[in-house]
């Protein structure tokens, strides 16, 4: 089979909390080169998960009084792209105890390899609007959360707000570069009985729920006719804001299903929201003013 030149490699969404980011740098941008530089790379702080602090388990402990390691993964987070971006975070030895010699004493030294550009394909994972401009403040582009804290509004509405509120920050922030910003979305084009039978049944509507003490709005689940979901997703203010709609998919259900739901979704539902094929390579963020 040929290779391709346009698909992108996605590693979305890793807890920055389980990482170790200097390593992790270096894994990155290695794979970034192998990959002739079409590596995406997704961080978050975290989502709930069945296991109690297990971060702790993996040797990392945040510090009294940030049991959910909200300041450990932002830590983290900023020695992760400062290692991507190539900043010196080491001191080269002396020269009689370098081996080999090649550093002047004392100069600072970047982790390597070093990856020109893939600091512009980092994601933070958001869900909340603080959260999202942060990341316009960082400099990485934006992933709106399927699951954001905060209620009383549609999901869509919502993430809307995150992704306006993240555009005019990253125009205050000056950065000279169009970010990309996504919306995640479970939907399941039905184009037959049995894709009926098989994806009926799921979350039909947003629901509120009590994560950390805190409200937050979960995303619906899209089951219907390419027609329908046409209309549904023309609707959608975060979809619409957005500039990249990521497909989650059921990969429990096998390779054949989940094939049959992308190739349903992009030949059915996608070019009626206005989706082209990556004839030109990576896609490009929305202009921002």
């Amino acid at each position: 089979m040929p290779a391709s030149n346009r698909c992108s490699v996605q590693r979305h969404n890793s807890d920055i909390r389980y990482e170790n980011p200097l390593y992790l740098a270096e894994e990155l941008a290695a794979l970034d080169l192998l990959a002739d530089q079409r590596l995406a790379i997704g961080v978050s702080r975290g989502s709930p998960e069945p296991s109690l602090r297990s971060y702790e388990t993996f040797g990392y402990i945040p510090q009294p009084g940030d049991e959910q390691g909200a300041s450990m993964a932002r830590e983290k987070f900023l020695q992760l792209i400062s290692a991507i971006r190539g900043e010196g975070l080491g001191t080269a030895a002396p020269l009689e105890e370098q081996y080999p010699q090649i550093y002047q004493p004392g100069s600072t030294l970047p982790i390597m390899p070093h990856s020109p550009g893939l600091d512009r394909r980092i994601w933070w994972g958001a869900a909340s609007e603080k959260s999202a401009i942060q990341a316009a403040y960082d400099g990485v582009n934006l992933m709106s959360s399927t699951l954001v804290f905060g209620s009383g509004k549609p999901l869509n509405v919502l993430q809307a707000e995150h992704i306006h509120a993240y555009r005019d920050a990253w125009k205050e922030a000056g950065h000279k570069w169009n970010p990309r910003v996504s919306v995640s979305r479970s939907i399941f084009p039905v184009t037959n009985e049995r894709e009926r039978e098989l994806f009926s049944g799921g979350q039909t509507h947003d629901e509120v729920g009590i994560i950390d003490n805190n409200e937050a709005t979960f995303g619906r689940v899209y089951v219907d006719t390419p027609d329908k979901l046409v209309e549904q997703l023309l609707a959608d203010e975060a979809v619409q804001a957005a500039d990249t709609l990521l497909l989650t998919i059921p990969n429990q259900v096998g390779v054949k299903i989940n094939v049959d739901i992308l190739r349903n979704f992009a030949e059915h539902v996608a070019p009626a929201l206005g989706w082209e094929p990556a004839q030109n390579g990576l896609a490009s963020g929305y202009p921002i003013g």
